[in-house]
């Protein structure tokens, strides 16, 4: 009896590892976030388990039922629409409670979207911090005007309806000439990542419209700034 955590691919279908296609074929269920979505991997790997939706509108009311059905013995794989499980998708809740049980849970390692959008930035990736998506509207300029002094690399994942005003939000914070990149379409067909300043992805987006699932990594406030800074509220406290 085990909660097995299966990252699926972000885009390509090739990215799929043998183990996790092993997995998914020797489980007695399958949770996913879209069982439509799903059905479509699932197929395409001659995967024929019955599949169970578990979504972040139904998450909080079946985890504990689900949990109950591993406890009885059953081995249970965990699959979002594309990406790890519990990375800004459903999971987290479920895999707490089977932990808080004492149930094993075994998270293979797979396909998540910020890290070749990390690597592809060339951006300082020894060290970073992952904000998911922004607050849509309560908190998010407070968690703005936080980030803006945070030295480490920050990465984002945003709407493409979103790109634009999230981009001139971050540079009003953060200065329009902070190093960033968008990487949208990871692995797929049509790939890209841009770089550049702020104000140049913004110049960018404006004229070519913002399409797929998007990854925004935005550089860390420069040593300099944030001595620069320290040194000025010092001076204010003499």
């Amino acid at each position: 009896m085990k909660l097995f955590v299966v990252p699926t691919p972000v885009g390509n279908l090739e990215d799929m590892t043998f183990r996790a296609i092993r997995v998914l074929k020797e489980a007695d269920l399958v949770l996913a976030e879209d069982t439509r979505t799903s059905s479509v991997l699932l197929n395409h790997y001659d995967i024929k388990v019955p599949m169970q939706s578990h979504h972040k509108w139904n998450e909080h009311q079946t985890c504990e039922a689900m949990a109950d059905r591993i406890a009885s013995g059953m081995n249970v794989a965990l699959i979002s629409d594309a990406g790890t499980p519990g990375i800004s998708d459903p999971g987290f809740m479920l895999v707490r409670e089977c932990v808080r049980r004492g149930i094993a849970v075994e998270c293979l390692p797979g396909a998540t979207a910020f890290v070749p959008a990390l690597i592809q930035s060339g951006l300082p990736n020894e060290k970073f911090c992952f904000e998911g998506f922004l607050p849509q509207k309560k908190g998010r300029e407070t968690r703005l005007r936080t980030l803006a002094e945070e030295p480490r690399t920050i990465i984002f994942y945003e709407s493409p309806f979103r790109l634009l005003k999230t981009l001139q939000q971050i540079g009003s914070f953060f200065g329009m000439d902070r190093v960033a990149s968008v990487s949208r379409e990871i692995s797929k067909v049509h790939a890209e990542t841009v770089h550049g300043t702020i104000e140049e992805l913004i110049s960018h987006f404006t004229e070519t419209e913002p399409k797929g699932e998007i990854v925004l990594v935005v550089g860390g406030k420069p040593e300099p700034e944030r001595k620069e800074k320290k040194n000025k509220y010092k001076d204010e406290e003499q």
